[in-house]
């Protein structure tokens, strides 16, 4: 079996205005308690949850959260070690605050296994980080980047997000060009999704503060897909661009719905048409684990009209689009009109979103699916 592996660390030093992962600071685990003490065991309930996982290929490799670069090199290089992936040909990717990290900490995080890192940059324009709630400078995306390179990562992503309040057109094109000024070998730009019970929800609730029109935001998309093509970086999914041969392969997997085994509370896996999701809690999780009980909430098995649909729903997104082969008639005849529109393209054999329909590819999949 071939199986990809995300690993959550569910942990931040503090939570950004707008978002609600499933991430803790410590004082939301412990009073008065460090990071250090709030995770010093949760690597090995992350272990105790890998025996569980059926022995594997494993080509991919994703630690996400929460800041997983705030955890040492070695408590992560436990898990690579115990998945197989350093003696693998294996993507493993850590997702890192530019902030957390130093070149002597890349170095410990090359040695232990990882070949791709992703910064979680979002913005490089000041007020719009403010906005955002966001703690690092600007100006140490650069210096963390210049170190990953240094340090031996063979690739670099950025993740991006427009669409914040109080952002402007112009705003948003300083960030991408000053991203695309450090020759990364990936960009993620994700529209800002206001979600209920933020920070940041409260204040656009409250009227201080108000979201960018669509107009401003398809604009905003079209402009990053401009700059990144004029730079090199192809479009290859909805919200990712990448040199050549830097596409996310973690992420692919997630599109073509492979098999995927998520470790750690909340986390989500697929295996043969099988869906399940952990505990949410880091305590409930790790209580679980240790007393020899299985963290999962829930399973469902999914039916092959469902598969069929998130087929559809997810390789849409991708730029070699939907195979004829997985399409029904009845789908043929709402796409035949966006066709028309301009918003897809049919060749002999695929449906492909144009520039344009991918502002819209939410609707489309809409009348897909439901």
């Amino acid at each position: 079996m071939t199986l990809s592996f995300y690993v959550h660390i569910p942990y931040c030093i503090k939570r950004c205005g707008y978002c609600d992962f499933n991430t803790y600071t410590p004082s939301e685990l412990q009073d008065g308690a460090t990071l250090e003490i709030v995770s010093n065991d949760y690597i090995d309930a992350v272990l105790k949850e890998l025996e569980s996982a059926p022995a594997s290929h494993v080509p991919t490799i994703f630690f996400g959260g929460g800041t997983p670069s705030l955890l040492p090199a070695y408590d992560l290089g436990r898990v690579i070690a115990a998945i197989g992936g350093k003696s693998l040909d294996a993507e493993i990717t850590l997702e890192a605050n530019p902030d957390s990290v130093t070149p002597e900490k890349l170095a410990q995080y090359i040695e232990a296994g990882f070949n791709r890192i992703s910064f979680g940059a979002q913005s490089f324009v000041p007020h719009v980080l403010a906005t955002l709630d966001r703690t690092h400078n600007p100006d140490n995306v650069k210096k963390a980047v210049d170190a990953a390179r240094l340090a031996g990562f063979s690739s670099i992503s950025v993740d991006l997000i427009y669409g914040t309040p109080g952002e402007s057109l112009e705003d948003w094109k300083f960030t991408i060009e000053s991203a695309l000024a450090l020759d990364v070998d990936h960009i993620s730009a994700y529209a800002l999704i206001v979600e209920t019970g933020t920070k940041l929800a409260a204040q656009i609730k409250r009227g201080d503060i108000e979201m960018p029109d669509d107009d401003l935001m398809a604009d905003m998309y079209l402009l990053v897909d401009t700059l990144c093509e004029e730079a090199g970086l192809s479009w290859y999914e909805l919200s990712n661009w990448s040199k050549p041969h830097h596409e996310c392969r973690h992420n692919i997997a997630y599109w073509k719905n492979a098999n995927w085994w998520g470790l750690g509370p909340g986390a989500h896996s697929h295996v043969d048409g099988v869906r399940w999701w952990n505990v949410k809690h880091p305590t409930a999780y790790k209580s679980k684990l240790f007393s020899g009980e299985s963290p999962i909430q829930e399973q469902e098995s999914l039916t092959i009209d469902q598969m069929r649909d998130e087929k559809i729903m997810l390789s849409i997104r991708m730029k070699e689009g939907v195979s004829f082969a997985d399409l029904l008639p009845h789908h043929l005849e709402v796409l035949a009109i966006y066709r028309e529109n301009g918003y897809v393209t049919l060749t002999d054999d695929r449906v492909q979103l144009t520039p344009t329909g991918r502002l819209i590819a939410d609707r489309i999949v809409r009348e897909l699916v439901l």
